[in-house]
Formats: structure tokens, C-alpha cells, sequence
């Protein structure tokens, strides 16, 4: 008994199994699926390619259509992302990164395009108010303060893929769609905030539902190729001024109570 070498005890393993494994430890289908996550981001940037070629066609309604599938994709990855905890395990690829470079191709460059090519605004101002477009969009794309605290976007949000939608709804003068594009130029760097439908916590239920129905409304519009009556175009401009003038009058409101 004196003679035998008595080797030291291990410390227990308790805590070393509480430690978060390292990427490599992971099971290779749970980095599968966080990567997949990223591949229907990227996928936004074909469907925008899809889009961009019924625009030169113009097919403006098909266009629509795909922009839809766009936008509908970028509302469910954000989502997915959380759910398949992408940022830990693929951590050498940026979604963040890669959602801001889909959504200006989406939100931005294939809308400017259609505003600056269909002849609804004024042949001298359109490539003028084209090229305004792209960069206001790029600046704001860019801008850390592209969101205030409580999830209210800043100015008036790059979402030029709507502005295009009511465009081809209300077939304004030439004159006055010139203008309001460049009053929405202006405004991407305005004081102001607008709604985010997902984020913001206030009326979410509200918004949501708007939401819906604004969906259900612009699908319909986009398969009768726009030629629908008064009520639906009233219906779709009455949500559009909730989602940008809503916490407007809220605050104005507030203040009067105050």
C-alpha cells in the first residue's frame, strides 16, 4: 500500500459541461440550417434580379409581384435568424450586412428604376429625381440612427418600393408625382418618425392588422394590373397615411394633454 502511486483525482467535470460548446463541437446540420438562413437573405437579391427584368419589360404588375415575394422574404428572415441563433453559429457572415445589401436592391434600385422609367414623372426632372433616389436611399441604408430607441424609423425609410406602388395606383400628373418624390427625398432626413409594423411595440396590434389587409388589398390591385375601384385605392391610402403620420399624432396628443 505505501509502495502504490496514487494518481491525482480530475476536478469535476460539472463545469466544463456548462460551457457553450465551440462552433466546431456543433452538430454539422445545426450550422446547415443557421447558413440556410443566409441563403433566403441572399435569395431576396435573385428575386430582385427577377423583378428588375419584368421592369425593363415592362411588366410592371409582374414586377410587383416578385418585389412582393421580396418583401415577404424579408420579413421572415429576421425571425428565422433568432430562431436558428445565425449570429453564433455562422459568425463569419454578417446578416446584418447582408440584409441592408438585399433591401437596397429591393427597396431602392429596382423602385427607382420603375419611378424613373415608366413616364410618370416629368422627362427633364425624372433621371434628375432618379438619381436622388439612389443616393438619399444609400445615405439612409448607411445612417446608425436609421431607428430611434423605440423602433420608429427616422424620416421617411427608403421604402420606395411603396412609393412606386402608388404611383402606378393614383396616376398622379406627371408635375405633382415629380414633386412628391422630391418631397420624399427631402424627408428621408426629416425629424420624423415612422411606424415600423413589426418593432414597435405601441398599437402593434392595430398595425399588424392594417397590415394584413393592406396586403390583401395590394395583392388584389397588383392581379387586376391596378385597374381597381375607389374603395380599395381609398383603403390603401388611408393605412399608407396610419403607417407614416400615426405616432404624429400621437405625440401631438400627448403634448396637448400635457
Amino acid at each position: 500500500m505505501a509502495g502504490m502511486q496514487i494518481d491525482a483525482i480530475p476536478d469535476s467535470t460539472c463545469c466544463q459541461m456548462d460551457q457553450p460548446s465551440p462552433p466546431n463541437a456543433l452538430p454539422e446540420r445545426m450550422r446547415t440550417a443557421a447558413f440556410s438562413v443566409h441563403i433566403l437573405t441572399a435569395l431576396g437579391a435573385g428575386i430582385a434580379l427577377l423583378a428588375m427584368l419584368e421592369a425593363v419589360r415592362e411588366h410592371w404588375a409582374n414586377m410587383f409581384g416578385w418585389l412582393g415575394v421580396a418583401l415577404i422574404i424579408d420579413g421572415i428572415d429576421g425571425p428565422l435568424a433568432r430562431r436558428f441563433d445565425v449570429v453564433r453559429l455562422q459568425p463569419n457572415w454578417s446578416g446584418e450586412v447582408l440584409d441592408l445589401v438585399v433591401d437596397f436592391v429591393t427597396y431602392v434600385f429596382v423602385p427607382a428604376y420603375a419611378i424613373t422609367a415608366s413616364g410618370m414623372l416629368l422627362p427633364v426632372a425624372a433621371p434628375l429625381l432618379g438619381i436622388g433616389i439612389m443616393v438619399s436611399g444609400a445615405l439612409y441604408f448607411a445612417d446608425r440612427r436609421m431607428k430611434a430607441s423605440d423602433n420608429h424609423f427616422r424620416g421617411f425609410p427608403a421604402l420606395w418600393n411603396a412609393v412606386a406602388f402608388y404611383l402606378f395606383l393614383l396616376h398622379l400628373p406627371p408635375a405633382l408625382s415629380s414633386l412628391g418624390i422630391a418631397v420624399l427625398i427631402a424627408l428621408t432626413f426629416a425629424p420624423f418618425h415612422v411606424v415600423h409594423p413589426f418593432r414597435v411595440v405601441r398599437l402593434r396590434w392595430l398595425t399588424l392588422w392594417l397590415l394584413g389587409v393592406w396586403a390583401a388589398l395590394a395583392m388584389y390591385t397588383i392581379a387586376c394590373d391596378f385597374n381597381v375601384g375607389a374603395p380599395i385605392v381609398a383603403g390603401l391610402c388611408a393605412i399608407a397615411a396610419y403607417m407614416v403620420g400615426s405616432d404624429a399624432v400621437i405625440r401631438r396628443i400627448r403634448s396637448f394633454r400635457a
